[in-house]
């Protein structure tokens, strides 16, 4: 039997996560040891797969590093690093450009920093863009460091956008704003609110789609 945490509570049924390359295993109060043990046998190859990707990840995670001459993404493209003379960073066009002599941590640093600031520069012009043709205006624009959320709505009608969403392409950036302004007349998911996103992204599912294989794809790098 593979090593796994128990959460019980009340729920009805037995469910398994996968957390940091353990399972956890949440079952309802009443439910014996026999019946969960026997649930997780019948899903092994499942929880062996899973645990493996989980791991891989982990890996991956570990080993990612950013020095110069590595590549970033910015709005779908891919940019070098590159160390340029005296104290300035940012971004030109052509790439991310930082002081000379930085460790990897001083370059993952700095990168954040000049995501941070290109989505102040970008977002609220593209929020602006879709809230007039939605006919729903926010009452501010913030970005903030949200490592699992790419945006989120306010009760106050205030709209946060991650800078990670920075590395996506522009088709998924757009999105995700689309979705947040949603928000503001619907603060939920029902049918209603995804009439609003389609309203202005037509082609709004496919777009999801992409925005699940970035955010898997991202997954892999470490830029906590």
């Amino acid at each position: 039997m593979i090593p796994y945490t128990l959460i019980r509570s009340k729920r009805k049924t037995i469910a398994l996560h996968i957390r940091n390359a353990t399972l956890e295993v949440r079952a309802p109060l009443r439910v014996g040891i026999h019946e969960i043990e026997q649930f997780i046998t019948s899903k092994m190859d499942w929880i062996t797969d899973k645990l493996a990707q989980s791991a891989e990840r982990i890996a991956n995670q570990k080993s990612f590093s950013l020095t110069y001459g590595s590549m970033v993404f910015y709005r779908g493209g891919s940019y070098p690093i590159i160390a340029r003379d005296g104290k300035q960073s940012g971004f030109d066009g052509e790439c991310f450009y930082i002081p000379p002599g930085l460790n990897p941590e001083q370059v993952k640093a700095i990168c954040m920093q000049i995501y941070s600031s290109l989505a102040k520069n970008h977002m609220p012009e593209q929020v602006w863009l879709y809230a007039k043709k939605m006919a729903l205006m926010p009452t501010a624009v913030k970005i903030n460091g949200a490592k699992s959320r790419w945006g989120s709505c306010s009760s106050k009608k205030s709209i946060n956008f991650s800078w990670r969403l920075m590395m996506a392409e522009d088709d998924v950036i757009d999105y995700v704003i689309v979705h947040e302004l949603a928000h503001l007349r619907e603060m939920n998911h029902s049918p209603r609110f995804w009439a609003i996103v389609e309203s202005a992204l037509p082609d709004y599912r496919e777009r999801k789609i992409k925005l699940k294989n970035f955010q898997k794809k991202l997954s892999i790098e470490n830029w906590n």
